[in-house]
């Protein structure tokens, strides 16, 4: 049995941050009813790589979930969602401002119908916000929030993390917000409405910036540092015999990088006695460990060493080296999938580890309305000849990819 067995989503999201949510749920066995609008479904179908007309962007994000195709203009399309609500637990949006209150889809409409209801709407400034009428995509919320002031080299411009982290994690977020907000159910009976921003979600991830801040009663303005932390040393990112390795050295971790360097001096130089003359003189420091690190024939050799004296480090990995590594097939971290389309592709895997759901579910992304019959008759009782008129009507489509 998979956790979420039973629980069943209507689900109006598009791109990733939306997706995310469902795509989990979808994991854990939840029923997942993919609301596509005419004509072309979901935008991301047509994002970069498309193979044989499939995009594998829409492939990864989708995978377990069943396409309902409608006209959303369209009355009967708006009198079909309004009588699945019905019959679902969740429902996860991420429209622009104000899509779901032109059409009667608000959480106050849909809790009418059912007040057992859980609702998770994902935008980039909040519904309930004074900036809610504007749109934002990823990279506006890592700019908003902070994250791209802290990104980049010291001396050059803020610069985006180039992945959609601020999408994946207000997904996230609206992830495990549903899911207490289903517990919160089974102990009341009542459903909620939960309004997950992203710019919230990114926000959430500021640590010492703020604090240091306010210790400081504003003394302290957080900057970008490049490749090693302004406070403390040696963090951060260094030039190794072949490529790039990451070293996070604490208080506790000092003396065993001391030793495997050899250099009990370093350990007891006043320059370097703790954390914060480490970071104060780390010009002066990086030097001496980068030398030390020319000393070896590969980046392999290095780590072996430290990890003999328990020193925190890493390669940089490209995201090709981290799919290859043999920890990541290994772990489950990378995992191949079979798409009817594509054929075989890779893709993340699943980063929950449940005891009682230690094997997933087979699932595969739908082609534009594939299961309009299958939720249209299994759930509503729709006949053949209904869902022959609503397609010549216009009120449901579909499309082979």
């Amino acid at each position: 049995m998979n956790i979420l067995d039973g629980i069943r989503v209507l689900d109006f999201t598009q791109y990733l941050a939306g997706p995310t949510v469902t795509r989990l749920m979808a994991e854990m066995g939840a029923e997942i009813i993919k609301i596509e609008t005419t004509p072309g479904g979901d935008p991301s179908r047509l994002l970069p790589m498309i193979k044989d007309g499939r995009s594998g962007y829409f492939v990864q994000q989708n995978r377990g979930k069943q396409s309902l195709c409608l006209d959303l203009r369209r009355p009967a399309a708006l009198d079909i969602v309004r009588a699945l609500v019905s019959k679902v637990d969740v429902v996860v949006e991420n429209f622009g401002p104000g899509v779901m209150d032109k059409r009667g889809l608000a959480y106050q409409d849909l809790a009418q119908i059912n007040p057992r209801l859980v609702m998770a709407s994902i935008s980039a400034y909040g519904r309930e916000s004074p900036l809610s009428h504007k749109t934002g995509y990823d990279w506006v919320a890592q700019a908003f929030a902070g994250i791209m002031h802290m990104t980049g080299a010291a001396d050059g411009p803020p610069m985006p993390v180039g992945m959609g982290i601020a999408d994946v994690t207000s997904g996230v977020h609206a992830f495990s917000a549903i899911g207490y907000a289903l517990f919160h159910r089974e102990r009341t009976g009542k459903g909620q409405w939960l309004d997950i921003s992203m710019i919230d979600s990114m926000f959430h991830m500021n640590e010492i910036s703020l604090q240091a801040h306010s210790i400081t009663d504003g003394a302290y303005q957080p900057k970008r540092a490049g490749n090693n932390h302004p406070l403390v040393s040696p963090f951060g990112v260094f030039k190794g015999p072949t490529g790039y390795l990451v070293i996070l050295a604490l208080q506790l971790q000092w003396k065993g990088l001391c030793d495997a360097m050899e250099r009990p001096d370093l350990e007891h130089d006043p320059r370097f006695a703790d954390s914060n003359s480490r970071a104060r003189n780390q010009h002066e420091l990086t030097p001496q460990i980068e030398a030390w690190l020319a000393g070896y024939s590969d980046n392999e050799a290095v780590l072996a060493r430290l990890e003999q004296f328990r020193v925190p480090s890493a390669p940089v990995l490209s995201p090709v080296e981290a799919l290859d590594h043999p920890f990541s097939r290994a772990r489950g971290t990378v995992r191949t999938v079979t798409d009817p389309v594509l054929g075989e592709l890779n893709i993340p895997g699943f980063p929950l580890r449940f005891s009682a759901q230690p094997e997933l579910p087979t699932l595969q992304a739908p082609l534009l309305g594939e299961h309009n019959a299958a939720v249209l008759s299994g759930l509503l009782g729709y006949s053949t000849g209904q869902l022959e008129a609503l397609t010549a009507a216009g009120v449901i489509a579909s499309a082979d990819r």
